[in-house]
């Protein structure tokens, strides 16, 4: 018996959210929780904002998901895809086969990444770069006569991806303790919070950069360099709060991996493409990376595409020694997403468009809020309740909005903000929280 559906212009608010709750299971959600209370409903988008079913504006200062770089209604890239979909919607890159738009794209991601990057392994996402990223390090140094070398050293509350692979590089505990993660030979060390560290024990941010730093050294150490294959790390940790590590850590970090010859894998799925006022991350923190993941502002978020940069390094051992690489994804190099892609990039024209709020009780000490009162998810709420898409991670604040976001908007933004945070401070005084 086939379902009849009313037609969409037609559905209430009500009937989306109960067709929903009946059938589609949210990413990283309380299914239960969201069915009693009812998914938002985004019915359409242009420049940097959003409208609900109800009809209620609402300012996306998130670009969707650190994706929507270029902001909503780009006619240029939805014309890109139309005419790739209607000359030729799919064909895969195995079977020694290509398309014009994957390997236009190569080219020209070869162009704007620094030097080093001659080639790159195309994935549909940025979960699937960074499970890329743990076949590619490993087979590395398999042809180098050296397969001991297995362990990839990641951060706590890093996020690389929700994948396997990518959910075992990534720190973050609550995901770890779903499914028996992280995979063997991957192991994590402390993350350069200075607010949270650093701070309480007396040190400059500039002397927290190189204690941090050296943790990785530490972990190197205990683990046996002889068994390290790599690091891997975001330039600005993005889900894990907007944390930006002194100026002092990245630095120490290249030198640390150069000293061991571990690889340096660079994280670009959210610093990427102009987010930190480089073309890429690791640009604005001064690093030499032999492996970068991007996903995300690639395509502006409007058809799904990620990759893999690949060093000179890596790319000789690999092409010149490797043999077959047994490892692929049915949409690596899908022409739409590259053809959608060629229209974006070269677009970016910006400075920094990531920050944080961290939320205290009290600022002159820095003494925050009990974790258990939830005062981040409060602020959110004021949010979404005033027009304005703000992510909480834990009492953390952050904001990344499209890069086309004007002078006038962000004033707009800041004034939202404000006005969040005033709510939020008269509630968790209300409360008797402070």
């Amino acid at each position: 018996m086939n379902a009849v559906m009313a037609p969409r212009h037609e559905r209430t608010t009500a009937e989306w959210q109960a067709a929903d709750a009946a059938h589609f299971l949210h990413p990283f959600t309380d299914f239960q929780s969201l069915a009693k209370k009812g998914a938002r409903i985004i019915t359409r988008a242009d420049n940097i904002y959003l409208w609900d079913s109800d009809g209620h504006k609402i300012l996306d200062a998130m670009s969707g998901l650190w994706c929507v770089n270029v902001g909503y209604g780009q006619q240029a890239l939805v014309d890109a895809a139309t005419r790739q979909l209607k000359e030729l919607p799919f064909y895969n890159a195995f079977f020694q086969t290509a398309t014009p738009p994957a390997i236009e794209l190569a080219e020209l991601l070869s162009e704007v990444t620094p030097p080093q990057f001659k080639h790159v392994f195309f994935s549909g996402s940025g979960s699937e770069g960074n499970d890329t990223i743990v076949r590619m390090v490993r087979r590395y140094w398999d042809i180098l006569g050296q397969p001991e070398r297995q362990v990839i050293v990641s951060r706590k509350n890093a996020y690389h991806g929700s994948t396997m692979a990518g959910a075992s590089l990534g720190g973050m505990s609550g995901m770890h303790a779903q499914g028996g993660l992280p995979i063997p030979g991957i192991v994590h060390i402390e993350q350069p919070h200075w607010f949270e560290v650093g701070r309480p024990q007396g040190l400059s941010r500039d002397e927290f950069g190189r204690v941090a730093a050296g943790w990785l050294e530490q972990k190197i150490l205990e683990v046996g360099p002889e068994k390290v294959a790599a690091f891997i790390g975001e330039p600005v940790q993005g889900a894990g709060g907007v944390i930006v590590p002194p100026e002092t850590y990245w630095p120490e970090v290249q030198r640390i991996c150069d000293r061991y010859g571990i690889l340096l894998v660079s994280d670009e799925v959210i610093c990427g493409f102009g987010r930190t006022g480089n073309w890429w991350g690791c640009e604005t923190m001064g690093t030499r990376p032999d492996l970068m993941t991007f996903a995300k502002g690639v395509t502006s978020g409007y058809v799904p595409l990620g990759g893999v940069m690949v060093g000179d390094r890596v790319a000789d051992v690999l092409i010149g020694q490797g043999g077959e690489f047994t490892h692929g994804y049915t949409y690596s190099g899908h022409p739409v997403a590259c053809a959608v892609a060629l229209a974006l990039v070269g677009e970016a024209q910006t400075c920094g468009l990531m920050g944080a709020l961290q939320l205290v009780k009290d600022k002159a000490s820095g003494t925050p809020f009990p974790s258990e009162l939830e005062v981040g998810m409060v602020c959110r709420g004021h949010c979404f309740g005033n027009g304005l898409i703000m992510r909480a991670v834990g009492d953390r604040m952050i904001i990344a909005p499209p890069l086309v976001i004007a002078r006038a908007q962000i004033d707009e933004m800041a004034a939202l903000i404000r006005r969040c945070l005033d709510l939020t401070l008269a509630d968790v005084r209300g409360r008797g929280w402070m």
